[in-house]
């Protein structure tokens, strides 16, 4: 396959792909606009309609996407976006509707927003919620915020944050942000948190415990009620990251084992497009008792219509500009009218049938570190390919080769090697075998053809690049 020429290159004198009528305003220079960002030339690519489109068109086709092929990314639940969610996200009572309207001419959307916090309030157990937050890492900031703001109110100076080490890298750089300290708290060697190392450092200095269930090696943790318990005692609270929620969806509401709070990745449980930056919605379900310190405004409704609720003295204050992202929030809140109670409850069922089939069918062939059963994801380890000089980023950039997106690689960092595998619950028995095979080949090759793995990807139209380079030189040299 030929290298795809950059616009410059397909450039050519004269040629337009656009056609625009006599300016009636004073022309200005590119340089009163652009100024150091043009080339030296100070030139634009010329080139006509027809070749720009099937230049971005060409460059789409090179592109992996969910519509395109698997990706198993763990923790990331990179599944299929139903395109019913995109055309209710593009409804004109929606795309036109602008935030600032009256809240009589926005009924509507404000319905749909209070029916899915309504909703996400039944699924997971909570009494009220904000659906401001753009993403899971904010909601994560949101809810510690609340945290922080609910013992202030009480007048107790907490300054402690726990964070297992099975947990989501965000969690220590929300604490952080929130003025917080970051205590991790180490797993036993079933993968789960270690109740001893727990109560050694809960004190009165203990603002909160934010866990991830199931955790990222996949583990639910079975002593979670035990765990919100021991907490409680000590007067703190419990934060849950539900960037998860989709292993046990319908099946169990964390608002019943005795969390306080905690956010919902839409974007990723709720099946609505993300990745490459976003867009994301980060919902967060607290108790009553935190209902107070919830962002500003809370859509109520009351007298037979919908409204904003501003008056809230205690609200932590806005997280975003206006309601949250909002044509997120419609593709969500469709996923769940669609799917209904029956529906959700086997989202999480076939993603934990899935992970675990690819457990089964790969067991031995690369290590297993924890052989409790997963839920949705399941981490293997590539440190039996290194006596043949093969690491796990080998395997990744190999599978590329495959059509295949490469997993999660080197997290949980409490796994060396660690593949974190996790096929959601979209994928065909057919997909999630066709990546089994690919997986065992790749295994088989790092013992008989290992150069295949070390020089991979071979087929791909941009070979393997010097990632540490990459790091450290930000300007992009198409000479090399």
């Amino acid at each position: 396959m030929s290298p795809e020429k950059s616009l410059f290159e397909l450039s050519r004198p004269g040629r337009r792909a656009w056609s625009l009528p006599e300016l009636d305003v004073p022309e200005l220079s590119l340089d009163d606009y652009l100024g150091d960002y043009l080339r030296e030339d100070n030139s634009l690519p010329e080139v006509s309609e027809s070749d720009l489109i099937r230049h971005f068109v060409r460059l789409s086709i090179l592109n992996h996407h969910v519509d395109k092929g698997f990706y198993p990314l763990g923790s990331c639940t990179m599944k299929y976006n139903p395109k019913i969610n995109e055309q209710t996200a593009r409804l004109p009572g929606f795309t036109q509707l602008h935030p600032m309207e009256k809240e009589t001419l926005t009924q509507g959307a404000l319905q749909l927003m209070f029916e899915l916090g309504e909703y996400l309030k039944e699924i997971t157990g909570f009494d009220a919620i904000t659906l401001q937050p753009a993403a899971g890492a904010q909601g994560e900031l949101t809810g510690i915020l609340m945290v922080r703001k609910f013992f202030e109110k009480k007048g107790e100076n907490r300054t402690v944050v726990l964070v297992p080490d099975s947990a989501h890298g965000t969690n220590p750089a929300s604490v952080t942000l929130s003025g917080f300290q970051s205590v991790q708290i180490k797993s036993t060697p079933d993968g789960l948190i270690d109740l001893n190392e727990l109560q050694r450092a809960c004190s009165d200095c203990v603002a909160c415990l934010m866990v991830t269930n199931p955790n990222t090696l996949g583990l639910f943790e079975s002593e979670i009620k035990t765990i919100c318990e021991i907490m409680h005692r000590y007067g703190a609270l419990v934060y849950l990251d539900g960037a998860n929620l989709n292993a046990y969806l319908g099946i169990h509401r964390p608002g019943d084992a005795g969390f306080d709070l905690m956010h919902i990745n839409l974007h990723k449980t709720f099946s609505t497009p993300h990745g490459g930056g976003g867009p994301g919605s980060g919902p967060v379900a607290v108790k009553k008792h935190l209902e107070p310190f919830l962002p500003s405004p809370v859509v109520k409704f009351s007298d037979g219509k919908y409204w904003l609720d501003y008056n809230r003295p205690d609200s932590i204050g806005r997280m975003l500009a206006f309601h949250g992202q909002f044509t997120i929030l419609v593709r969500a809140y469709t996923y769940i009218r669609m799917l209904g109670a029956n529906g959700s409850k086997e989202v999480a069922e076939c993603a934990v049938l899935n992970a675990n089939y690819i457990r089964k069918q790969l067991e031995g062939i690369y290590d297993l570190p924890y052989t409790r059963r997963p839920l949705h994801e399941v981490v293997f380890s590539g440190t039996n390919l290194k006596q043949f000089g093969v690491k796990t980023l080998d395997i990744a950039k190999r599978l590329l080769d495959y059509g295949i997106h490469a997993p999660t690689v080197y997290f949980p960092l409490i796994v060396p090697e660690a593949l974190m595998i996790e096929p959601t619950e979209t994928e065909s028995l057919e997909s999630i075998e066709t990546f089994i095979n690919a997986m065992k080949e790749i295994a088989s090759d790092a013992r008989t053809n290992p150069n295949n793995l070390l020089n991979a990807p071979l087929t791909t139209p941009v070979r393997r690049l010097d990632e540490a380079r990459a790091s450290r030189q930000l300007d992009v040299n198409f000479n090399g």
